[in-house]
């Protein structure tokens, strides 16, 4: 049995899959060699920027202590990752850019009159998160954490594990400052309402304090410090989303104008 012969129409249908993998691959290298960049520039700059990364625990470790490298890598290793992150982090703008530039073509014009402020907003939020985090949060944990010590136990942190700590209560700050987009997303596709989502305060509340439990450290001052701004920013999507009209209710109008 042989092949079926490939007919001009099947080519015309495969351009189109194809272009769009072009596209793809095109922007992805964009977004990569744009971090590359931001990599090289700053890595001449990694100890110092790890030095600021490090301040908010180094300013409240006791006279004599200092952090320490427990692993012969960790002086260069330490530094190295937190450059390459932070290049990811400062290219994120772009990168997100480039995702919406390949995805924008395939949305409706109400939809991208509503992406584009929420693509910008989570943007923003993601490094308000970061921000509260250093400049309000580790200040109190840290502060919390070389205070209560035993007065005969020397606190020296180890730099990577200082890094990780800190990678990971950055990135859960970032996400948690999304709440406001995930509860307009919601509502704007019908999911939900604001009614509904307002009736359910008291269960919010509780699940961010459950949250702050399990993402921070076992102290109540960063339980508190990530449970309050979740509750607050939930509030805050909750009025915006009763300014958004909820998609279904504008497919149902062009559905009727057709």
């Amino acid at each position: 049995m042989t092949d079926a012969p490939v007919t001009k129409q099947d080519k015309a249908d495969e351009l189109p899959l194809m272009g769009h993998l072009l596209e793809l691959r095109n922007r992805l290298l964009k977004a990569v060699i744009l971090v590359v960049v931001f990599f090289a520039a700053m890595f001449p700059f990694s100890n110092e920027l790890y030095l600021y990364l490090s301040e908010p625990l180094r300013s409240l470790l006791p006279a004599g202590s200092t952090m320490i490298a427990t692993q012969v890598a960790s002086p260069f290793l330490a530094p190295f990752k937190l450059t390459m992150v932070l290049a990811l982090f400062v290219g994120m703008p772009f990168i997100l850019h480039q995702a919406w530039g390949f995805i924008a073509p395939g949305l409706y014009k109400k939809e991208k009159r509503l992406a584009v402020p929420m693509l910008a907003s989570s943007i923003f939020l993601f490094y308000a998160g970061i921000a509260f985090a250093y400049y309000l949060v580790f200040p109190l944990m840290f502060g919390f954490f070389t205070a209560t010590g035993p007065e005969e136990v020397a606190v020296m942190t180890d730099i990577s594990a200082y890094l990780d700590f800190v990678l990971k209560i950055f990135f859960a700050f970032g996400i948690v400052f999304e709440i406001p987009i995930a509860t307009v997303l919601l509502i704007w596709t019908g999911a939900t309402t604001p009614d509904s989502l307002a009736k359910k305060r008291a269960y919010v509340l509780v699940s961010c304090f459950v949250i702050g439990m399990l993402i921070t450290p076992p102290d109540v001052i960063s339980q508190t410090l990530l449970a309050v701004p979740m509750w607050l920013l939930f509030e805050v999507g909750i009025a915006f989303g009763r300014v958004i009209k909820p998609r279904l209710d504008d497919d149902s109008i062009e559905a009727d104008a057709t």
